[in-house]
């Protein structure tokens, strides 16, 4: 009897070392890539470079910014995120409500997981082959699509996650009442989990505004505003990718405050929806 509370100690006391060393250790990367970013970036992250485009002699190190990339990698993610969750919230309430459990519920669920794990340069062939087919070039639809087929399936499979995690009773209580299952998921299931469906979409966008692979050959890159969905848009992976490629230093420590940037925007989000759900959850039933 005593071996095994010594075992049962013992097992705990590993599991407990192997957890807080696994928070030190992603702390510490997370410190240090900030820290990176910080050190190299912040002296280049000036007014000019958030509120320009790049002029003459950019990537030679002379005048100019990135809101070409800024604004256009919250156009295609914004966009995508948009469109993507048009689609997830119908999928995952038709999963949950209608499939459950059943076979063909986990065979979705499946291909879903496939989907989310197949790496975007793939999406980006996809794309790209897409548009041949249609006659289309590099744009900010092109990209936009992309974009979106990228965020389906984590936006839906986040979302089927958030919903089965509902409390039966809610449900149960419903249909004693005489409602049906559709009224159930629109009137009980949506208010409920609307905190955790609002972290699932701020999930996505944030996946996708970083992605650079998906959208080197569906969106293109160029230094102007787009002003229609059919003309070439910059992004800000993209951005961060061709600075740091040249060989001018002016260039590559602005290369780092594109990456700076990029990282403020997905932290803000990631604070803004842990606010935002925090007020929401006020309004739910636990």
């Amino acid at each position: 009897m005593k071996k095994k509370i010594h075992r049962r100690y013992l097992a705990e006391f590993v599991a407990r070392v192997l957890m807080i060393g696994s928070f030190a250790l992603v702390a510490l990367i997370l410190g240090l890539i900030l820290w990176t970013l910080i050190q190299k970036g912040l002296p280049s992250l000036t007014w000019e470079m958030v509120s320009q485009t790049p002029k003459g002699g950019f990537y030679l190190g002379k005048e100019g910014g990135i809101l070409n990339a800024i604004l256009g990698s919250l156009y295609m993610a914004g966009g995508g995120t948009l469109i993507a969750l048009i689609f997830s919230l119908p999928i995952a309430i038709y999963l949950n409500t209608y499939l459950g459990s059943s076979r063909w519920g986990n065979y979705v669920r499946l291909v879903l997981d496939i989907l989310w794990g197949i790496p975007s340069i793939v999406y980006g062939a996809f794309g790209f082959i897409i548009m041949l087919s249609m006659g289309m070039r590099a744009s900010l639809l092109g990209g936009t699509i992309t974009l979106t087929l990228l965020a389906l399936p984590i936006m839906t499979r986040a979302m089927d996650e958030v919903i089965r995690r509902m409390p039966t009773d809610l449900s149960e209580a419903a249909l004693a009442l005489g409602s049906t299952r559709l009224e159930i998921a629109l009137r009980v299931t949506l208010p409920q989990m609307l905190p955790g469906i609002l972290t699932a979409v701020l999930l996505a966008f944030g996946r996708v505004i970083g992605d650079a692979a998906s959208v080197l050959f569906t969106a293109g890159y160029t230094d102007n505003i787009p002003t229609t969905l059919f003309r070439p848009v910059a992004s800000l992976p993209l951005a961060v990718f061709f600075q740091l490629g040249t060989p001018f230093p002016e260039v590559q420590q602005r290369a780092y405050a594109s990456a700076l940037i990029l990282t403020i925007l997905v932290l803000i989000l990631s604070i803004g929806s842990r606010l935002i759900s925090s007020r929401l959850n006020k309004y739910t039933i636990k």
